[in-house]
This record gives structure tokens, sequence and C-alpha cells, in this order.
């Protein structure tokens, strides 16, 4: 076995979801190889927790979801509800060999598993310990434009890197946004502004995903206002999308563009009365993702960038939101993406990619590289 398969399992067992001696663990893998399997079900037993595990593959799922039912996903959430309810932890490995793989499916069968499955997708994130992590694939290796090897050393090298460094800066920042009332963002095509008073904050070391390196707050819903345009290629239920542009008036998507897929970008939007709104903003910070993969657990960590998020809102940063989609989009504001700056009422928080407070000194890359004392 590589030997950087049971340190990524230590670290989700004990870093990520703290499992303790009695805890149900419930491991899904999906299209991932037996060996990272095994190295979690050991892990977990380490632990003194109790493993269980659920296979899936991505082909079987397309199969099962082309043409369902309402009564086969009904079903379907009864057992997976009673089952997720008995477990304290969930831990998802989810491969890919074809990203692309449900790409085809009709919206409408899209639409109707997400919308009645989507109770256990609730309570698995409000009621257990969860964490949630890609395998790397040589689909991802092609994403990411790299050789299957370099790319696994580079999984690696993000998922493994000492999360702790982050802790101090996170923590400054998460006060800085719960505190915040004013927000304004600009850069190429981006001209925004919204409110996140009395909103939370929240911030992400690798609990629940990793790699991670973020901390995420809400706008209150109706307070978007202006334009921003997404330089991050993004992937939405199997379907990819260029350089999308959003509109907004009164919080609502009233105008959404894209250089491929337009109709189907408008069509996720249209999901319901929520998908237009907006349930999360974050800032992030990993200085390991530098560059866009079509991969948002990877994506919406890239240094120097920022997320805004149409539909479902987070319970810790809640602004009443609520939409069976949740579409991370992403912004690169380094120079070499044309740059930008984030202000918190008035001052300058992060410039070109770059923290500018003294106070948030720690989350620049120069510090969160640095080998520990």
């Amino acid at each position: 076995m590589d030997p950087r398969y049971e340190i990524l399992a230590v670290n989700v067992v004990s870093h990520s979801t703290k499992l303790e001696k009695g805890e149900k663990a419930l491991i899904h893998a999906f299209d991932v190889p037996h060996e990272m399997t095994l190295a979690l079900v050991r892990a977990v037993r380490a632990r003194g927790a109790i493993p269980f595990v659920q296979l899936q593959h991505a082909r079987i799922d397309r199969e099962w979801i082309l043409g369902g039912a309402d009564e086969q996903f009904e079903a379907a959430l009864s057992w997976e509800m009673e089952r997720m309810k008995g477990m304290d932890a969930y831990i998802a490995l989810r491969g890919a060999a074809n990203v692309f793989e449900t790409s085809d499916l009709p919206q409408e069968d899209l639409k109707k598993a997400i919308r009645i499955l989507k109770p256990v997708l609730d309570w698995r994130v409000k009621k257990t310990k969860w964490c949630v992590l890609r395998w790397p694939t040589p689909s991802m290796a092609q994403q990411a434009r790299m050789s299957t090897g370099t790319f696994e050393d580079f999984f690696f090298d993000a998922c493994c890197m000492d999360y702790s460094r982050m802790t101090e800066g996170m923590a400054v920042l998460e006060r800085r946004m719960a505190e915040a009332d004013k927000v304004q963002i600009t850069g190429q095509g981006t001209d925004l502004k919204f409110s996140l008073k009395s909103i939370n904050a929240v911030a992400c070391g690798g609990t629940h995903n990793i790699p991670d390196g973020e901390v995420f707050s809400c706008p209150v819903r109706d307070s978007v206002e202006g334009h921003v345009n997404f330089n991050a290629d993004t992937i939405y239920q199997g379907t990819a999308f260029s350089n999308v542009r959003l509109a907004f008036e009164n919080g609502k998507v009233v105008e959404a563009t894209a250089d491929s897929n337009e109709t189907k970008l408008n069509e996720i939007l249209d999901s319901d009365e929520g998908a237009r709104y907006i349930g999360e903003f974050a800032i992030a910070f990993n200085p390991k993702v530098t560059e866009p993969m079509l991969d948002i657990l990877f994506d919406e960590k890239i240094a120097g960038s920022f997320h805004f998020t149409p539909g479902q809102a987070y319970e810790e940063a809640d602004n009443g939101n609520q939409s069976q989609v949740h579409w991370d989009m992403v912004c690169i504001q380094r120079p070499d993406y044309g740059g930008g700056e984030i202000l918190f009422d008035g001052e300058i928080i992060r410039k070109d990619g770059q923290f500018v407070p003294d106070d948030l000194q720690k989350l620049n890359p120069e510090y969160l590289l640095a080998e520990s004392s």
C-alpha cells in the first residue's frame, strides 16, 4: 500500500472528523482504490470507532438515475435516511474515471433525484461529523493538465499539509467577517456590493473538506447588487461552464451568461426560487492550490480567490435562502488573473490575492508555506 494512503486516512479520522471510541462512521467510496478504503477502515478501528462502508460507481449511478420513478428515489430516501441517522460521522472519497459521466442525463431526472434525496444531505451536513475528499484519478489529472504521477504528488501534498498553520489567521478573518457589514469586491468584470450584517462566519481548516483553507459567510439575502465575472471554469451537474457572469438586483440573479452552455446555466438557476439568490460568500487561501482544475473541492480553495454561491445557505452562516442548488463559483484575484480588491466597511482586506492588514498576514502563502518552528 502507498504509505500516503495511511497518512491521509489518519488525518481524516483524527484531525478532520476527530472520531472517538464507539462512534459509527460511514465510509462512502466513489470509484476509489480498495486499498484506500482499507486504509480508512483500519484508521477508523484504530480510533476505537466502528466502520461502515458503501461502495459507489458513477456509471451505475447514471443508469440508476436515468428515467428513475419517484417511487425509486423515495424508497432510497427511506433507507438512506435511516442509515444516516445511525451514523456519528461520514467520510466520503469521490473519484471519477469520467467527470462528465452524468452530463447527458435529462435535467428533469437530475432535479428529481436531487430534490427527493436532499433530506439525507441536509441530515448529514447538520447532524454528523463529516469530511469529503476527491480522489486523484487520471481524469482529474487531465483536468489539471498534469501527468498522472505529478498530479498524485500534488494531491497528497495539498491534502496532507499542516493545516494547523492556518488556525491563527483563520480566527482573525472569521472574526472580521462576522463583524463586517458592507462588503465591496472589485476586479476585472466585477463590481459587487452586499451586506454581511448579523450573519455568522465560519473558518474551515481541514475539518470538513480536504484540501481546505477558507472562511465563509453569507450575504444578507436581498443585499447583493452589481455584477461578477468568474474567471475559473466550473462543472456542475456534469456540465462544464466557462466565463460565467452574473448580474444582481435586490439580491437576485437577473442576468446569467457564459461562454459555454448558457442555456443549461439558466436552467439550473431556474431549478427553484432560491437558486437565483446567494447562499455563501467565502475567501480562500490554500497556498498549495493555485490553478483551477474543474474540481470545486480544489478550486474553491485556490490561494487569492473568493467564491460566490447561488443556492442553499449553510445553517452555520444562514441568510434563510433555501434551494436544491449549491453552486460554488470561483473568481481568482491574483495579478496573473487580473487582480482585484475585497473591502470590509471601506477597509482593504485583500488586494491582488494578498491579505493587507497586519493581523491577517498569517494567511498569506509566505507564512503558510514556511516550516513551523
